[in-house]
């Protein structure tokens, strides 16, 4: 299996929204944003199949490595070769790629967060970065451009976390700031054991709003001139704001369920929304 195979087949396995996007694309920008997403998977899964601490700070530190040797070396690892002429075709920032790892750290470093802007730190290091990297794939003529990647980056990340509430309580993480829950009178307990109450779902509706604006923010930020470069990002969009209006739709009743779109209704949108842009 050589590097673009191994990619390919890590990002297939991982069955994610962003994998519906990817085939719309030119051969060469679908094979860059494919190593893009399994170099961002690798690190993730670091974090979230490592069991021992130190182990896992270990293997990001080796990852610093990698971006360290892709741009000035010969790196070892299967993602990190096909990174090599990506990041020369495209001009990705090695500041960038280690701003992704230093993101997936901050789940070592931390399990709750005091402050929206303490977790939008987080939000922009594992994913706007994500989205800042992938403009520059799909290519841009005005610099608005980025502010949209900026803004949908985040909006994706909120969005994974209002879904994911319950599932994070089980691993003893909690994403919503801690301060937002002490206005809802929501008590970190409640969520840790998946009660349910009036002041939760305030405070959810609360992060949907907020996530809303991102995504409206984001879309408003993109110049006509680049919509059709961004047709990638635009179905990712679709994708993930569907996926935040079916919890919307289901009740929010995310300390117990995890929302998920079929395959087909996925592709369904990705269709839809490659014909609308």
């Amino acid at each position: 299996m050589n590097p673009q195979e191994y990619c390919q087949d890590k990002a297939a396995k991982s069955r994610s929204s962003f994998y519906y996007s990817f085939m719309f694309l030119p051969p060469d920008k679908r094979r860059a944003i494919t190593a893009l997403y399994a170099y961002c998977r690798e690190v993730d899964d670091v974090v979230d199949e490592c069991s021992d601490e130190n182990v896992a700070r270990t293997t990001l530190n080796w990852w610093r490595g990698q971006v360290e040797d892709i741009y000035n070396g010969k790196p070892q690892h299967p993602v990190a070769l096909a990174l090599v002429p990506v990041v020369k075709q495209f001009n990705l920032a090695q500041e960038h790629l280690q701003e992704i790892i230093d993101g997936m750290e901050m789940d070592l470093d931390h399990t709750r967060y005091p402050d929206f802007k303490s977790l939008q730190l987080y939000c922009y290091r594992v994913a706007s970065v994500v989205g800042l990297l992938s403009a520059e794939i799909f290519g841009y003529t005005d610099r608005q451009t980025l502010k949209y990647a900026h803004d949908l980056g985040i909006a994706f990340q909120l969005t994974n976390i209002i879904r994911d509430v319950g599932e994070d309580a089980r691993r003893n993480r909690i994403y919503l700031p801690m301060d937002e829950l002490q206005q809802f009178d929501v008590a970190a307990a409640d969520i840790l054991n998946a009660r349910e109450t009036e002041n939760f779902h305030k405070l959810m509706a609360f992060q949907v709003e907020r996530a809303q604006r991102y995504y409206r923010q984001a879309l408003e930020h993109l110049p006509s001139a680049d919509r059709k470069s961004q047709r990638t990002g635009l179905i990712m969009a679709a994708i993930y704001s569907a996926t935040l209006d079916e919890v919307v739709a289901s009740g929010c009743h995310v300390l117990r369920e995890r929302v998920s779109l079929g395959t087909g209704y996925k592709l369904w949108l990705a269709f839809k929304a490659w014909l609308k842009n």
